[in-house]
């Protein structure tokens, strides 16, 4: 049995994969911040399912999350940083406090949370981290290259991290969803206060208020948390996975595109070494 702590468990992707967990028979330690909101979880199997408050944001319920599981269980052997929100903006739209706060959220929470679970994880030579990211970390809509940013640099972290665990006997996925019937493009997706009209065929497409996307995606979020709890425990977890089809398609036509530019611009790149 493997305790798996979630961060961001109330809604989405989060709250679907604490499900399919506990469906499963592990222990589950389901965050959020507000922590009522995973109440019923707890009450579902309360010998499994440890509900916690918590903030990524803050430093010491990340502490208190991590002790807690300690405690409980032993230990945590999963952990899924899947906690975050939209924001969307014209890169010259967007806020620095609220940019600031997505960064808090996405990077240096997870971050966080992956210095407090590896001690026991390397104690144990045994363990698993999976990293939400985004298509849109390789897509870069307009409007959302706030978001695709902070997705890549989680992107990139983790790639360096799996190389430094692997031989500790630990595993690093990024995991790259497509569009999911969630609430991301309902209640958690945010964005700037004020638009600039000169994105408005940019970006401004983009904002909530022209948004018909919610509700229509094609993505089961149930069937992304069976491949998420799959991939996890292959006898080698991939390090990268792409979830929904949408995901694959664009994941392809922008490798096209960037291979295209490449060979275009070949002799320029190949002519700055020293001769």
């Amino acid at each position: 049995m493997s305790t798996w702590l979630i961060t961001g468990s109330s809604t989405g992707l989060g709250r679907a994969l604490a499900e399919a967990v506990v469906e499963k028979g592990d222990n589950v330690v389901a965050t959020a911040r507000n922590v009522d909101a995973v109440a019923d979880l707890a009450a579902s199997a309360p010998d499994r399912v440890l509900a916690v408050a918590l903030d990524v944001t803050e430093p010491d319920q990340i502490a208190d999350a991590v002790r807690q599981a300690e405690q409980r269980f032993g230990g945590v052997d999963v952990l899924v940083n899947n906690a975050g929100y939209g924001y969307r903006a014209a890169v010259e739209e967007g806020e620095d406090a609220d940019v600031r706060t997505l960064f808090e959220t996405h990077v240096f929470g997870a971050v966080a949370l992956i210095k407090a679970v590896l001690p026991g994880m390397r104690a144990r030579r045994t363990g698993a981290i999976v990293n939400i990211s985004s298509i849109g970390a390789q897509l870069t809509p307009v409007g959302s290259g706030y978001y695709a940013a902070v997705k890549a640099a989680l992107e990139g972290l983790s790639g360096s991290l799996r190389g430094e665990l692997a031989p500790l006997g630990i595993s690093v996925t990024i995991v790259e969803p497509g569009g999911f019937r969630t609430d991301f493009a309902g209640r958690s997706l945010t964005q700037s206060a004020t638009p600039i009209a000169d994105y408005a065929d940019t970006a401004g497409k983009r904002r909530k208020e022209n948004d018909t996307v919610h509700g229509t995606q094609a993505g089961d979020p149930a069937k992304a948390a069976a491949a998420i709890t799959s991939a996890v425990e292959a006898d080698t977890p991939p390090g990268f996975l792409l979830l929904g089809t949408d995901a694959l398609d664009g994941y392809r036509r922008v490798a096209r595109e960037r291979e295209a530019e490449i060979a275009a611009w070949e002799s320029v790149s190949a002519g700055t070494d020293f001769t």
